[in-house]
């Protein structure tokens, strides 16, 4: 699996393209997606799914659009759902521009086979009620949205917000994951559950 990470839209969160042969997923689409569709364009790439970690407008803004263009499913956690009814899911929190309509079908946690290769949906919420994490454990790779950074954890301050909920997730569903798993996470850069565990200040009881 190669991924390319496009930091898009008002917030540059972090839209990520994972491909396999000629086909492609998105995981969250926060921006304008040009650059994104040009890519899949230019390397002749089937967009398979478009997957989205949660229902916070700044990952929402190019859904649409990019599925709209290739024709693709769009997936998202169902506990997020009334999201969309607040300004947090449809946008105008804090001056943000409001969100472009689309439509997406819920994915439960479980098993799922994605660009040929086992996918495993974690339901990890506290972000969100209905935060998910896409594992592709073949590929050694996570995407886990605005559930953990680098360093950091997400915040959970907004409405559906539960900080003991989000420290839960990631303790009980992404710590024990191989500490090789390289963690790709809603903004800036990627890193890995061993250097989490090791260095988050939010988790110290790992830190050796």
């Amino acid at each position: 699996m190669d991924i390319k990470t496009f930091p898009i839209g008002p917030l540059e969160t972090n839209c990520y393209i994972a491909v396999a042969g000629s086909a492609a997923i998105a995981v969250d689409v926060g921006g304008k997606p040009t650059a994104v569709a040009q890519f899949l364009k230019e390397k002749g790439l089937s967009l398979e799914a478009v997957l989205l970690t949660h229902l916070h407008c700044d990952h929402l803004y190019g859904v649409g659009e990019l599925a709209g263009a290739f024709g693709a499913p769009v997936f998202a956690g169902a506990a997020d759902a009334p999201l969309l009814d607040t300004e947090l899911g449809r946008g105008g929190l804090m001056g943000l521009p409001q969100v472009p309509e689309f439509s997406y079908e819920p994915i439960a946690p479980g098993e799922r086979t994605l660009l040929g290769q086992p996918c495993r949906v974690l339901a990890t919420p506290g972000h969100s009620p209905g935060s998910l994490s896409y594992y592709f454990p073949e590929a050694g790779t996570i995407f886990v949205g605005d559930l953990l950074f680098y360093r950091s954890i997400g915040r959970t301050d907004f409405d559906g917000g539960d900080h003991d909920q989000l420290m839960t997730s990631v303790r009980e569903k992404i710590f024990v994951l191989p500490a090789a798993t390289v963690v790709y996470p809603g903004h800036g850069p990627a890193t890995t559950i061993g250097d989490e565990m090791k260095h988050n200040p939010f988790f110290s009881e790992y830190a050796r």
